[in-house]
C-alpha cells in the first residue's frame, strides 16, 4: 500500500516540487478548465512540456498562455473518433505521462453516432482510443506512466456488460456515469497487466470534490460542501501518480487523497463513499472490459 506525506488539502504544486520533469514530454486531456490546467501547470512548472489536448483550442490557448513555458495545443474530442486517431497520429516521439483528465458527468441521455452512451463513451472509451493509439509513443518512453482519472461515483455501478450502453434498460445518468469511472479504473488494471513489459504502467486517481464545469448537469446540493477542493487540491493526486518516485514500475492500483486506498466490498452509506469497490479492481472484468472496448472500436 503507497502512502506519502500528502493529503487532503495538498495542493498539485506541493506534490510537484522537488521533481524535475525537464525534457519529459507529457498530454492531458480536458486542460482547458477545472483540474486540467492546474494540472497541466503543475507538470509545466517542473519543466515537463505539456500538450493540452482539448475540444476548444482558442480556451486552451488562453490557458496555454497563462501558464507559460512549454505549452502546446491539439485538438481532441473524445466523442469523435477521427479526431483521437488525428491526435495520434500526428504524435511524433516519446510521450512519457498521459493524463486522462477530461470527462462528463451525469449527463441527460445521449447517443453517439455509433449507438454509444454518451458518458461511457466520453470518459472510458475515447480515452481507452487514445492510450492504444498512443502506445507506441508510450512504449519509446522506457517508462512512461498513465493516469486514469475517475471517481467515487465509480461505486455507483460495476460495467453492466449485458447493457452497457442502456438498449433495454431505462436511461439513469449517476448509473451510466458509475459504469463510466468503473471503466476507468478497469483500464488501469489491464493496461498494466498488457504494457508492463513495454515500461508502462497505469493507475486510476480519484481527484475529489470540485466545483468545475463537470458539475454542469447536478445542482449545488448534490454536494457535501465539507468535502469540496480547490482546483488546485484537486489536481494533487494526478500530480503524485504522474510524477512520484513512489510509484515507478507501480501500476493497477487506485489513489485517493494522494494516498492508495482500501478495497471496499459494501459503499457507504453517508457521503464521502471511501474506498474502491472490488469489482473496479477485479482483473477479469478489466481483460473483460478491454476486449470488448477493442470490439467496439473495430466495429465502428
Amino acid at each position: 500500500m503507497i502512502e506519502t506525506e500528502f493529503g487532503f488539502s495538498s495542493t498539485a504544486t506541493e506534490v510537484a516540487h522537488g521533481i524535475d520533469l525537464t525534457g519529459k514530454r507529457v498530454v492531458v486531456t480536458g486542460a482547458s478548465s477545472g483540474i486540467g490546467v492546474e494540472t497541466a501547470r503543475a507538470l509545466a512548472g517542473i519543466g515537463a512540456e505539456v500538450t493540452l489536448a482539448v475540444r476548444d483550442v482558442a480556451a486552451g490557448e488562453k490557458v496555454a498562455q497563462e501558464i507559460g513555458g512549454k505549452v502546446e495545443v491539439a485538438r481532441l474530442d473524445l466523442t469523435d473518433l477521427s479526431s483521437v486517431d488525428e491526435f495520434a497520429r500526428s504524435w511524433s516521439g516519446p510521450l512519457h505521462v498521459l493524463v486522462n483528465n477530461a470527462g462528463v458527468m451525469a449527463t441527460p441521455e445521449r447517443y453517439t453516432e455509433q449507438g454509444w452512451e454518451w458518458q461511457f463513451a466520453t470518459n472510458h472509451l475515447g480515452h481507452f482510443a487514445l492510450a492504444t493509439g498512443l502506445h507506441s509513443a508510450l512504449k519509446a518512453a522506457g517508462n512512461a506512466r498513465i493516469v486514469s482519472v475517475t471517481s467515487r461515483g465509480h461505486m455507483l455501478s460495476p460495467v453492466i456488460f449485458d447493457d452497457v450502453h442502456y438498449a433495454f434498460r431505462s436511461y439513469e445518468p449517476w448509473g451510466a456515469y458509475g459504469q463510466s469511472k468503473t471503466a476507468n479504473v478497469l483500464f488501469a488494471v489491464e493496461a498494466t497487466r498488457r504494457w508492463e513489459a513495454d515500461g508502462i504502467t497505469a493507475n486510476a486517481v480519484m481527484p475529489g470534490a470540485i466545483y468545475t464545469n463537470l458539475q454542469r448537469h447536478i445542482g449545488p446540493s448534490d454536494v457535501d460542501p465539507a468535502i469540496i477542493k480547490t482546483t488546485e487540491q484537486g489536481a494533487a493526486t494526478s500530480v503524485l501518480v504522474a510524477t512520484s518516485p513512489l510509484l515507478e514500475g507501480i501500476g493497477g492500483r487506485y489513489f485517493d487523497d494522494c494516498d492508495e486506498t482500501r478495497t471496499a466490498d459494501h459503499r457507504d452509506e453517508t457521503p464521502p463513499m471511501r474506498g474502491v469497490a472490488r469489482f473496479a479492481l477485479d482483473p477479469g472484468n478489466a481483460a473483460r472490459l478491454w476486449t470488448y472496448s477493442e470490439t467496439l472500436l473495430a466495429k465502428a
